[in-house]
């Protein structure tokens, strides 16, 4: 039997994308670092990818890079377990490889130096913000990193934060590590410092971003949030990632990920995210029986 290489005198296409590195940073939260020459090459600060677990059934998952490469062509993912595709995803182990990666896709973070910058992350919210924080830091802006969690746990990124922020300030709910407050505390009082900020950008779950908007608004900084909804194809086609901005409807994919923090309708977005939710429950719970035989099947070939 003939192989593809011997039909099209070429090599065969490669299998996807390979994983170099795989860590657990909590029980929830995952960081692999995958091979993606094309797309270490031409991401930017604020990007995102869209990743597949399975060529044919596979959802399509909108991940934000991280951190990138060049010179070894690897891309960094950080993503938490939430449903039934982040859990497979989160059992491919090193040397696996990831069938499919699109991208760059969005507008990347618009760097310029402006001065004094407030960056904001909640949760895994960090890993987004990490290469937004080192673009503003090359322009020359004084960056304070405000980084907050649950717990200590699930506080990630901490040292490549601290290695090129001009201040940190950890918060969590628990008070387990650093202050214990929310994020918008520190906020608050970064705001009412004399000069206050010329910019702040929050990255964290919808309603940590809504009340990160809800205050710098009185104090007139402009803030920006980079928003993660619900995507199929990233391109602008599908229209499952629509919001409202100023209201407009907006599609976070081509428009965005990053919009005024002031214009986002947060609790439409909100009930949109929910959209979802039973189907999503059902998926974790049902176990596919025609693809559970046909991988036996492949087993058995093999």
């Amino acid at each position: 039997m003939m192989d593809l290489a011997s039909i099209v005198g070429k090599e065969a296409p490669p299998k996807g994308h390979k994983i170099l590195f795989k860590e657990f940073f909590s029980e929830k939260v995952v960081c692999m670092r995958v091979e993606a020459a094309m797309i270490a090459k031409e991401r930017k600060p604020g990007q995102f990818i869209i990743v597949q677990t399975d060529v044919e059934y596979g959802e399509r998952i909108p991940l934000t890079i991280a951190d990138a490469d060049v010179e070894e062509g690897s891309i960094t993912i950080v993503f938490q377990i939430m449903g039934k595709s982040t859990e497979e995803l989160s059992h491919f182990e090193v040397g696996d490889y990831i069938p499919v990666i699109t991208g760059p896709l969005g507008h990347p973070t618009h760097i310029e130096n402006f001065g004094r910058v407030v960056a904001v992350g909640g949760g895994i919210g960090l890993a987004p913000l990490y290469p937004i924080v080192q673009g503003l830091k090359k322009a020359g802006n004084h960056v304070t990193v405000i980084a907050g969690a649950r717990n200590k746990d699930l506080l990630i990124f901490e040292d490549k934060m601290k290695a090129i922020a001009d201040e940190y300030v950890i918060v969590t709910d628990d008070g387990s590590y650093g202050r214990k407050a929310l994020v918008t505390e520190p906020l608050k009082e970064f705001c009412e410092q004399d000069p206050k900020p010329d910019m702040v950008i929050a990255i964290g779950p919808p309603i940590m971003m809504k009340f990160c908007a809800a205050t710098t608004k009185p104090y007139g900084v402009y803030t920006l949030v980079s928003l993660n909804t619900i995507m199929i194809d990233g391109t602008g086609m599908c229209g499952c990632c629509r919001v409202t901005v100023d209201g407009k409807i907006k599609f976070v994919c081509v428009d965005g990920p990053e919009f005024d923090a002031h214009l986002v309708d947060f609790d439409n977005m909100s009930k949109r995210l929910a959209s979802f939710r039973e189907q999503e429950t059902e998926a974790n719970n049902h176990t596919c029986r025609f693809r559970a035989a046909l991988k036996e099947m492949e087993e058995a070939q093999a």
